[in-house]
């Protein structure tokens, strides 16, 4: 018997000072960074906790919190590393995960492939497996009024049942 998980993962960033932000991994060129104690990846942010909803084991600031040191500056690989380990270790692997990148701005279209590429790498799944969809809320709420970016994420693993 295969025991079948889907987690969910929702993450924000506001917009500082810069000139790109990280998205996937992927360093995209914009008017600005995204804020964060770690490199404010939003998107593997959301992804994180989507794996860690898989397995019942928390979120991403419990696993990572956001006033210890050791994450200033990390890159958000380290964290979906840890996430997939925990699947692993498990007995589980990852057999999907869709994303929902939420922002007016940069634009995403061009990025895309790279960024589904990227985190085919770090999950360690076929490409075909990772979808990476951007969209805008029509200028309404802060991400339409250019304030930060959101992101929304869901990972399908499947478990061996005991």
């Amino acid at each position: 018997m295969l025991d079948v998980r889907t987690g969910n993962g929702l993450d924000v960033h506001a917009f500082a000072p810069g000139d790109h932000v990280v998205l996937c991994g992927v360093r995209i060129p914009h008017t600005h960074a995204l804020a964060g104690h770690s490199d404010a990846d939003v998107a593997m942010h959301a992804l994180t906790d989507a794996l860690l909803g898989c397995l019942a084991a928390g979120d991403i600031g419990a696993h990572f919190p956001p006033g210890d040191e050791r994450w200033k500056g990390a890159p958000s690989r380290l964290f979906l590393e840890h996430a997939r380990a925990l699947v692993a270790q498990a007995g589980g692997r990852i057999t999907h995960c869709d994303l929902t990148i939420v922002c007016e701005a940069p634009k995403l279209r061009p990025h895309i492939d790279e960024m589904r590429a990227n985190l085919a790498e770090i999950l360690r799944i076929d490409v075909a497996r990772v979808s990476i969809k951007a969209t805008t809320t029509e200028k309404l709420g802060f991400t339409g009024r250019r304030e930060g970016i959101a992101a929304l994420a869901t990972a399908t693993v499947v478990l061996k049942e005991a």
